[in-house]
């Protein structure tokens, strides 16, 4: 037994030194690929940004489209009853004659911009949204804003996936039905095709956390309306310049972000300096892009 283990002892030696020669490397490659996170990409490249032709509804739609391509604007989401102007004597609408839609057709085409969505509807029948929906179809809407009627909630749904067309629910201040995002969510249930156009400045209003119900409709959410207000809380809060207010909108970006939001248009919608509101909205665009940029 003495024997062998001189015999051994040097050779247990010599391994025990080119071990500790050799692990210090592969244990450092092991960690480092093991601790080193991936960060998941940014998808705030892909967010268009828009107007809510509201914001100019002192004006006919042809001067509307004018004021936005001023501003740099190529997506719209437009607003039923807004007069056509132009030498057109309808309204933006279910009620447009053929030779009406072509004339918006071809202003919209000249400028090169695009009308992803309407509303706030809120129509009393359904034979009322279907107009609508045949309206959306015929511009290649991609959602519908809308308040509906609670005994609506499954006719609008099977329509918007007949026609592939989404119902954005639109969350307007107290005592509107939809102003807390429960409600939404109630309506959520079982049609996939209603979700939430979040309107984060009414949210506020109504004393929310605009970044906890984003969270709270997390694959729920169609479309955004953006605008900031002075006062949280406050029902009748006035409307600011989006970044300028009490709003936390890198928070909201960012949750947004993390969320994948890839479906709809943020609608910059301006409801104050009415008659020179564009250079507002070339602001809130240029705030947008350098708050997204640093996603």
């Amino acid at each position: 037994m003495k024997l062998k283990m001189h015999v051994l002892l040097p050779c247990l030696s010599v391994l025990v030194i080119l071990s500790s020669c050799g692990s210090q490397p592969a244990a450092d490659a092991a960690k480092d690929s093991v601790t080193k996170p991936v960060d998941s990409p940014s998808v705030a490249a892909n967010w268009k940004i828009g107007v809510q032709l509201w914001t100019f509804h002192f004006v006919p739609f042809v001067q509307a489209i004018a004021k936005a391509d001023s501003a740099g604007i190529k997506y719209l989401e437009a607003f039923p009853g807004q007069d056509l102007g132009g030498g057109m004597k309808g309204k933006f609408g279910t009620d447009m004659t053929a030779d009406e839609k072509k004339k918006v057709k071809d202003l919209l085409q000249s400028k090169g911009i695009s009308i992803v969505a309407m509303g706030v509807i809120t129509p009393k029948t359904i034979d009322e949204w279907k107009k609508y929906f045949d309206l959306a179809k015929e511009f290649g809407l991609s959602y519908i804003t809308a308040e509906p009627l609670k005994d609506q909630w499954g006719a609008i749904d099977s329509l918007a996936g007949a026609y592939g067309i989404k119902v954005a629910i639109h969350d307007h201040p107290k005592p509107n039905p939809y102003w807390h995002p429960d409600s939404v969510l109630a309506a959520v249930q079982g049609h996939p095709n209603i979700g939430s156009c979040a309107d984060v400045g009414h949210w506020a209003r109504n004393g929310l956390d605009p970044v906890e119900c984003l969270k709270k409709l997390e694959g729920h959410i169609f479309g955004l309306h953006l605008k900031d207000i002075d006062s949280v809380g406050n029902t009748k809060a006035n409307d600011l310049v989006v970044g300028t207010g009490k709003i936390d909108f890198p928070a909201i970006f960012r949750e947004l972000n993390r969320q994948k939001f890839n479906t709809g248009m943020f609608s910059i919608e301006r409801e104050n300096n009415w008659y020179n509101n564009v250079p507002d909205v070339i602001a809130t665009e240029k705030y947008f892009k350098e708050q997204t940029s640093k996603l």
